[in-house]
């Protein structure tokens, strides 16, 4: 998902100076970046891939500091080129930034303020957001970067507008994007607004990579509480809510046991997280019905009363929008993956009352990566296979093959409590 700002096309209409050339792009390295999302930009826009429909750009690998460059598992690396080069690129991009906690060189916060005022398009992936926003160049505008430092960012740069859920943001002449393969989107992005979808599309093939992902990073949420937020008077709170999100409460309680008015409490809260406090309420409750739909056989709407939603309805409404699926869809595309001796109740849950363990009637399937979330993109279902009509776990697509399957189900999971 993108956000693309409403002064988006005036800012992509600023000319550039006469030195600088559209095609041109730099990637301004630092010693310590990783190189993951280092090479992101070089893979993208330094291969010549004309012969597959991509135009070629003219990539410029330039030094912010003194070399030699350290990257991941000790590499060094020499840039060819340095801060002077960036003169002439119509688009700087700076890759993942070694420490959110160290500033910038000023040489390099310099070079691209210069090259922003010259009409450049200056890029931030990653933590690179931390270098733009340091540079000043992220005041008063849209920004997103991994989810995990959202809320580091929108504390100590409170001009910036951060928005933890989206893959990329595209303010017209300044972008930002995710962790790690959001980098990926993101120059996918910029390829297909310099030259259009097909030669995107293209590039999405050699790349073997999707030419845009739907959704954003609320999938990938953590529950645990921002970096710097535990010094906060406001800890306290948020770790309430953390703990009684099985109880029907909302923003104005949360107010009152800060002892704040709303408004305050609305501004002291986005400043420690990066959102909205009932957008953070609301992303937790879904992210405790993912753990429910995992980890026990709750029906959809006792999960929807263990956490916290007013109604059945809520739950699914809200689970669709962040997750891009059904609670239902969830837990059977779930259940499809996970070998039966593999399912444990949640640590978090495994007290008195805690969710009942799932029935051992599932069929056993291959284990999915660690903390991954099943793959479901909107308003698609997994088709059910030939004679497979009434094994739990396949989505049924007509009718009647949804009539077998709750009946299938049904008698699986009677005959799992009865085991």
């Amino acid at each position: 998902m993108s956000h693309d700002s409403a002064a988006a096309p005036e800012a992509a209409a600023r000319k550039l100076s006469g030195r600088r050339r559209k095609e041109i792009v730099a990637v301004l390295l630092f010693s310590g970046g990783p190189i993951f999302e280092s090479s992101i930009p070089l893979s993208v826009f330094g291969i010549d891939r004309q012969d597959a429909g991509v135009p070629r750009y003219r990539l410029l690998v330039c030094a912010g500091e003194e070399g030699p460059l350290r990257t991941t598992g000790g590499l060094e690396l020499t840039a060819p080129q340095g801060l002077e080069a960036i003169s002439r690129a119509g688009t700087v991009v700076v890759p993942a930034w070694r420490s959110i906690t160290s500033p910038p060189p000023e040489e390099a916060l310099d070079a691209l303020r210069r090259a922003h005022e010259e009409g450049a398009r200056i890029v931030g992936l990653c933590t690179g957001a931390f270098v733009l926003a340091a540079a000043g160049l992220l005041d008063g505008r849209p920004a997103t970067t991994h989810w995990m430092y959202a809320p580091t960012l929108a504390k100590r740069y409170p001009s910036v507008h951060v928005d933890p859920r989206e893959l990329f943001v595209d303010d017209g002449d300044v972008l930002t994007s995710a962790g790690t393969a959001a980098g990926i989107d993101l120059c996918l992005h910029i390829v297909r607004t310099d030259h259009g979808n097909e030669a995107a599309g293209a590039l999405a093939r050699r790349l073997v990579v999707p030419p845009r992902r739907s959704g954003g990073q609320e999938r990938y949420l953590d529950r645990s509480l921002p970096e710097e937020i535990g010094a906060d008077p406001l800890a306290e709170v948020v770790a309430w809510a953390l703990e009684h999100l099985h109880e029907q409460f909302d923003v104005e309680t949360l107010a009152a046991r800060a002892y704040m008015s709303r408004r305050t409490f609305d501004r002291r809260f986005r400043s420690l997280t990066g959102s909205a406090p009932l957008q953070w309420l609301i992303t937790q409750r879904v992210l405790q019905a993912q753990r429910l739909l995992e980890t026990s056989d709750y029906s959809v709407d006792e999960v929807a009363g263990r956490c916290g939603f007013r109604s059945p309805v809520a739950l699914r409404g809200h689970f669709r929008r962040q997750l891009g699926s059904s609670p239902a869809a969830y837990r059977a595309a779930y259940r499809a993956r996970r070998p039966q001796g593999d399912r444990q109740p949640d640590p978090d849950t495994a007290t008195a009352g805690a969710p009942r363990p799932l029935p051992p009637s599932d069929p056993p399937t291959a284990l999915p990566p660690e903390n991954a979330v099943p793959f479901q993109t909107r308003r698609t279902a997994t088709p059910m296979p030939a004679g497979a009509a009434g094994v739990p776990g396949q989505l049924p697509v007509t009718r009647s093959g949804r009539r077998r399957y709750r009946a299938a189900l049904t008698a699986s999971t009677s005959a799992g409590r009865g085991a």
